[in-house]
C-alpha cells in the first residue's frame, strides 16, 4: 500500500521525495534544530539526509514508522518532518521537527493535529506518546495544544552521551 498524503489547511504532510535531501540537510543541519531535538544530529550531512529518506518506504511497508514532510500547501516548500513511531499494538510515538525559519508559525501544532486524527481514524491506535527535551519548552506547548497530558519526566543520555532531562506526554482515543 502506498503512503498516504495528509492534508491540512496550510500543509500537506507527504512522503519525502529523494531530492527534498538538500532542505532537509539545511533545515535539520541548523544547530539551533539539532539542538531541540532528542534525535537529529549535528552536523547533519547530505549522505544523512539520503540515508534517512531511502529508510522511509521501508519503514511504511513494514509498519513501524510513517515519517511525512511538512510542507506548505501553497508552495510546496520543506518545513520540517513530522513521525509515527514504534507503532506496535495499540499505540505509536509521535517525533516531529520544524526548520527554524518557520518557528512560531502554528506550523507544527497544525502538523501534529493532522497526525494524530492519522494515527487515531486511520491506524487505530489507541494511545499516541510523544517526548521533549526539557530545554525545549516550545515543544511541549504543541503536545498540550493537541490535547496530549505531561506524565512523566526522566533522565537519559542523549546523542552526545550527556544526561538530558525528557518530558513525557500521551494522549488516548478512548
Amino acid at each position: 500500500m502506498k503512503q498516504v498524503t495528509i492534508e491540512t489547511a496550510r500543509l500537506l504532510l507527504r512522503p519525502f521525495k529523494a531530492n527534498d535531501k538538500f532542505e532537509i540537510k539545511i533545515l535539520a543541519g541548523n544547530k539551533n534544530v539539532s539542538d531541540t531535538t532528542l534525535n537529529v544530529p549535528h552536523p547533519y550531512t547530505l549522505e544523512m539526509a539520503e540515508k534517512w529518506i531511502s529508510s522511509h518506504a521501508h519503514d511504511w511497508h513494514a509498519k513501524t514508522r510513517i515519517t511525512h514532510a511538512i510542507v506548505r500547501k501553497d508552495t510546496s516548500v520543506l518545513l520540517g518532518a513530522i513521525s509515527l513511531a514504534e507503532i506496535e499494538g495499540a499505540e505509536a510515538e509521535l517525533g516531529y521537527w520544524v526548520g527554524e525559519p518557520y518557528w512560531n508559525e502554528g506550523i507544527c501544532t497544525e502538523a501534529v493535529t493532522a497526525i494524530l486524527n492519522f494515527a487515531f481514524a486511520d491506524l487505530n491506535r489507541q494511545k499516541v506518546t510523544a517526548e521533549h527535551l526539557s530545554t525545549n519548552p516550545a515543544s511541549g506547548r504543541v503536545m498540550q495544544k493537541n490535547g496530549m497530558a505531561h506524565v512523566s519526566s526522566k533522565k537519559i543520555l542523549d546523542r552526545n552521551n550527556k544526561t538530558a532531562k525528557i518530558e513525557i506526554y500521551e494522549i488516548s482515543n478512548v
